[in-house]
């Protein structure tokens, strides 16, 4: 092989200059006088199908890998089929997709893997292969080498609730928040958790689910979510904190009950193509395909209502499709709508609001001085307050123990523990805010001398 012609193709590929780069790497492949060796040959076609994924020929650069993984010299043979899982997936062809994927997990010098579980993962959703993307996405999870191990764990979520495996989904999400992750992608985790609480019948769980998705005002919730939110504030409000799921009518079998959008977008974003510099080990280089999920851009699950029913349900519904759907829908709607209205107004005056008065207490003990600018009443003077805050220990962790609701006034107990170990109860009383609450009084509290 032309080792100069090499070196000026691969100047031209890390530069960005994908003409360039693929017109020069042909022609170290078809050189006539220093002709490519075995290995060699793998490598070039290896590039040439990278240069063409940036240049979006996906078919030319399947016709460049599959040559590429012809040459039995050439050792990036995981590499090679992931490549050509992900050019698949652009053109759509999901099967070949999860092929050539399975293909590159199997080979054991590629030190990837993680990235085509992920890749199998989308693939089979495509499908509507649920079990199966399940089970990829689990394996991405548990790679040590992925570093979003979240965002693995996220989907497999989403997995389990177009299973109808809520408490599944619920075990999943509670895994993803071990990690770090921003906080878009947070609180969207936040928001799917609480729908999983909510199929599983865990009300309770799933109001606090929800009011950490929406705590720090920057997000909100789909329509989807806030039916379940209110569904959920309306069983708490009437002192239902858990409700026994039905078999098969748990809303895990409605994919498109999750706080996610669907606009129709291929599996991945034409951005999601794009190549990264060679690797120093000259055979090693692999174009990147990002997971994407908590991004501004495409996302894989932006898919059209007609794929998201028949990843959850494994078949089109035809049939629904011949009826008068919009009538229905908007009778549903204004239904949903009049239900959610009035759990609403009996969950105020039966002392629920945002936020709630365990978040209001959290924050207290998470951060006291931040609570003494934000969190108490306005006619409390500032001096009062210092009062109120002196004996408060700082506890991110703290145990709320009671919460003792009406409508205008409210008392949180909890139980703080100190940096020696100790425990120190509080009595922790609210009034009425608007929608949420604000602090009235702190004072300590000792349970062992009340009746």
């Amino acid at each position: 092989m032309n080792k100069e012609t090499y070196t000026k193709a691969q100047e031209a590929y890390n530069g960005g200059n994908m003409g360039e780069a693929l017109e020069l790497f042909t022609a170290c492949l078809q050189d006539a006088v220093e002709v490519p060796a075995e290995g060699e040959m793998g490598l070039l076609y290896h590039r040439i199908g990278n240069c063409l994924m940036k240049l979006r020929d996906y078919t030319e650069a399947i016709h460049a890998y599959t040559q590429a993984a012809s040459d039995s010299a050439y050792e990036a043979i995981g590499q090679v089929n992931y490549n050509l899982g992900s050019a698949y997936a652009a053109l759509r062809d999901y099967e070949n997709a999860v092929k050539h994927f399975e293909i590159a997990v199997s080979d054991r010098n590629y030190d990837t893997p993680y990235k085509a579980y992920i890749g199998m993962g989308k693939a089979n959703l495509k499908l509507g292969n649920s079990a199966e993307a399940g089970s990829a996405f689990r394996s991405a999870a548990l790679d040590e080498a992925n570093p979003n191990p979240a965002n693995s764990l996220l989907n497999l979520g989403i997995c389990f609730m177009a299973l109808g495996r809520p408490a599944d989904a619920v075990q999943s999400y509670e895994s993803a928040l071990q990690f770090y992750m921003d906080a878009e992608t947070k609180n969207k985790l936040y928001a799917n958790l609480g729908q999983a609480y909510t199929a599983a019948g865990q009300m309770e769980k799933a109001v606090n689910a929800f009011e950490m998705a929406l705590a720090d005002k920057t997000y909100f919730l789909n329509d989807a979510a806030s039916v379940d939110y209110q569904t959920a504030v309306g069983a708490v409000a009437q002192g239902t904190a858990v409700i026994e799921p039905v078999d098969g009518e748990t809303t895990g079998t409605d994919m498109s009950g999750l706080d996610i959008t669907a606009d129709g977008s291929p599996i991945y974003s034409q951005t999601d193509m794009e190549a990264v510099a060679d690797d120093p080990r000259y055979y090693q280089d692999h174009y990147e395909v990002n997971d994407n999920y908590a991004s501004g851009g495409e996302r894989f699950f932006n898919a059209s209502d007609e794929e998201l029913e028949e990843w959850s349900r494994g078949v089109m519904k035809q049939d629904r499709k011949r009826r008068n759907v919009g009538l229905k829908a908007l009778v549903a709607l204004f239904v949903v709508l009049l239900l959610a209205a009035a759990a609403g107004v009996l969950a105020y005056t039966q002392g629920y609001g945002y936020p709630s008065q365990q978040t209001i207490a959290k924050a207290l003990f998470a951060d006291k001085n931040a609570a003494a600018h934000d969190s108490f009443a306005p006619e409390i003077d500032s001096t009062t307050v210092q009062t109120m805050l002196d004996p408060v220990v700082t506890d991110a962790n703290v145990q709320i123990d009671e919460v003792e609701r009406s409508m205008n006034t409210s008392v949180v107990y909890a139980t703080a523990s100190t940096p020696e170990g100790g425990q120190v109860h509080y009595r922790v009383s609210m009034a009425r805010d608007g929608l949420g609450w604000k602090l009235t009084n702190v004072e300590l509290y000792f349970p062992s001398s009340q009746e």
